[in-house]
């Protein structure tokens, strides 16, 4: 499916989707795709939402993660991904661009690109990746009242806050602002860069009934788990943010090696998509069959006679 030739585009908004798959009972799972052809890959591989991270799209501008990229920057990056694949996506709101208004301006603009889900986090700007150490944390009265804002805003976006108070709070900190974060209008909480798996059980334990997110990063302080431990835990969505891009990057990087150890590609030709993979990957021929049934239009080259 992609967004020019596909005849089952959805007619329900993304939010209400992604609300559906919510409603399933097994954990959902939500892999980070960093542009449209990941985007693609992911879908074909059988997941039904997708997710973009504020530290993928960042790194894919060669930009750290920060908190310097706009709300347009992130909307041309949910556009690709919402047209290539037609699911649900989970975007990375970062801190929400601002205050209230700034907010409640990112909860349209998500909307109008396709977005089906939003988070926004309770850190200062220039915010920090979650699992990263000396993180400022917002007043929780600040981030209750953007989730507010938000909440306002949005017409079916899935609001998700985040709360990076683990770090520095702990979790008597952490659970008291995803309570507030609720009460001001939250779909469901984020708790960011849990260390253990008490730390993650305990945190479900004492939010009964609210729907969780857990974040599974490599390179970070949350140790590895597989989605169905995640559910056992409690969560109902799990994300790998970065990880296709890592796969990527990783494999870019040894291209570019191998190219100039050898002064080709060759040694490294059987690890390419080929030519007839891509183009199954992005339906080349079906938007080449499109274009063959489409009709030339016959434009008129003067006005017509009037015979009476």
């Amino acid at each position: 499916m992609t967004y020019l030739v596909a005849d089952d585009i959805p007619a329900e908004p993304a939010g209400a989707r992604f609300r559906a798959l919510l409603e399933r009972p097994e954990i959902l799972q939500i892999p980070g795709t960093h542009n449209g052809m990941a985007a693609l890959q992911a879908r074909d591989a059988g997941f039904a939402a997708l997710y973009l991270s504020g530290a993928a799209m960042s790194a894919s501008m060669g930009l750290p993660d920060l908190g310097v990229i706009t709300v347009d920057d992130v909307c041309f990056f949910v556009r690709q991904v919402a047209r290539a694949s037609a699911l649900p996506v989970l975007v990375d709101g970062d801190t929400g661009y601002g205050e209230a208004l700034n907010v409640m301006h990112m909860v349209r603009s998500f909307e109008d690109a396709g977005a089906g889900a939003v988070h926004i986090e309770d850190q200062l700007l220039p915010k920090k990746c979650g699992h990263l150490n000396d993180k400022k944390l917002a007043d929780a009265g600040d981030m209750a009242a953007k989730v507010a804002a938000a909440r306002r805003a949005r017409r079916h976006l899935f609001i998700i806050a985040r709360t990076d108070a683990a770090a520095s709070e702990g979790i008597d900190g952490a659970v008291a602002r995803a309570q507030l974060y609720l009460e001001s209008g939250a779909d469901a909480i984020f708790p960011e860069a849990l260390t253990t798996r008490e730390m993650f059980v305990e945190f479900a334990r004492r939010m009964p009934g609210a729907k969780l997110l857990a974040n599974m990063t490599e390179f970070g302080r949350t140790p590895f788990f597989t989605a169905a431990e995640f559910q056992e835990m409690g969560y109902r969505m799990v994300i790998w943010p970065v990880s296709s891009l890592r796969v990527a990057a990783k494999a870019q990087e040894e291209l570019f090696a191998s190219i100039r150890a050898h002064g080709g590609t060759h040694q490294l030709v059987d690890r390419m998509q080929t030519r007839a993979e891509l183009y199954a990957t992005i339906r080349y021929h079906d938007y080449e069959a499109l274009d063959a049934s489409i009709v030339t239009t016959v434009i008129p080259t003067a006005m017509p006679q009037n015979e009476g």
